[in-house]
């Protein structure tokens, strides 16, 4: 697979050490790379080995590209993505996909009459940790749900969201939707479409327009219920994202720093397995990030040899980027606002 990357900050950077360093991919090879800034493409196209290109069309026109990664600001993901569909190039969009769930099914269309994918990253879902409590819920070891729990503890500070966008409500939003959306995708993954929320937000100790910290209650389709407890304002470092599930069968909770961990495994049916699950299933992390984008690309990889559509399509990841919008619009409105009922943040994704 030939991909270009589009966007060489923050977000490239963890891929060049992935896949040079860490853990590199077979059948995948970045081919080009792009950013306005040409020091940062330059340095990015020297790791690589690849041309440097300083705007997508020039890139997209050079041909030779099977994917397109969209590392972009946020604010960007959607005029980016839809240049390559439209010039023939799938898409890999990095979290979110798009601001707002029209630009999202937009993008979705014009990949399915184009013959093309457009796919977005939630790395975690690859975590050994998370798979075996979702496997847990599935094959009904908790039994009924009860209730769950997200913990994002982390630490940004002002400098963060001095970039221009970071923060912002046209390119960014909060730690909602720039931090803890990995964490709501893996809570909606594990335990179940969401019904309602009920959500109120701050600033506690940076300054921007979106917020850093928010909390919510969250009433699932199944009746369970469940909490959100999310903040960069968290002080020296990042100290926690966690995700604990409470059954009628048990408790499991999922920690470290990047949903890396098992933490608790506590069910009232324990197996032989169990008891060296923490120890098969955890990793150490180096970063919120975590360590589980080369094996995203593997499994993108592998589905574009098979001729089969990526597992994180657009369709499979709506659900949070609707779950992120009824939580703004919980804020904005001050009441507890239904999913089925399409709610819509005023802000954001908006000018």
């Amino acid at each position: 697979m030939r991909a270009a990357l589009l966007g060489c900050g923050r977000v490239a950077e963890h891929y060049r050490k992935m896949l040079l360093e860490i853990d590199p991919v077979d059948r995948f090879e970045v081919v080009a790379v792009c950013d306005t800034d040409p020091d940062k493409a330059a340095r990015l196209a020297q790791a690589f080995g690849c041309p440097a290109f300083r705007d997508a069309a020039t890139m997209l026109d050079a041909g030779a590209i099977d994917v397109m990664f969209v590392l972009t600001p946020s604010g960007h993901h959607f005029a980016h993505a839809r240049l390559a569909l439209e010039n023939g190039v799938s898409v890999v969009c990095e979290k979110p996909v798009t601001m707002t769930p029209e630009e999202a099914a937009a993008l979705d269309t014009l990949a399915e009459t184009r013959g093309l994918f457009c796919a977005t990253v939630f790395q975690n879902r690859w975590n050994r940790a998370l798979r075996a409590a979702k496997a847990a819920v599935e094959t009904g070891r908790l039994k009924t749900l009860v209730t769950a729990s997200v913990r994002l503890h982390w630490c940004r500070y002002q400098d963060y969201y001095e970039d221009g966008w970071h923060g912002t409500w046209a390119m960014d939003g909060g730690v909602i939707n720039q931090q803890a959306i990995h964490h709501l995708d893996a809570l909606q993954w594990i335990c179940g479409p969401v019904d309602a929320v009920c959500a109120v937000a701050a600033n506690r100790m940076n300054t921007l327009e979106a917020e850093d910290t928010l909390a919510a209650v969250l009433r699932f389709k199944s009746g369970a219920l469940a909490t959100i407890e999310a903040t960069t304002a968290a002080r020296p470092r990042d100290f926690e994202a966690s995700l604990s599930v409470v059954g009628e069968g048990g408790r499991i909770r999922v920690g470290g720093i990047a949903l890396n961990r098992i933490d608790e495994w506590d069910l009232v049916n324990a197996s032989e397995d169990d008891a060296t699950l923490a120890a098969r299933c955890s990793v150490e992390v180096p970063s919120g990030y975590g360590l589980s984008h080369s094996l995203y690309i593997r499994d993108l990889v592998d589905s574009v040899e098979r001729r089969t559509r990526p597992d994180i399509t657009i369709a499979s990841a709506m659900s949070t980027l609707r779950l992120v919008h009824a939580l703004y619009a919980s804020v904005e409105t001050g009441a507890w606002v239904r999913l089925d009922d399409n709610p819509r943040s005023s802000r954001l994704g908006r000018s």
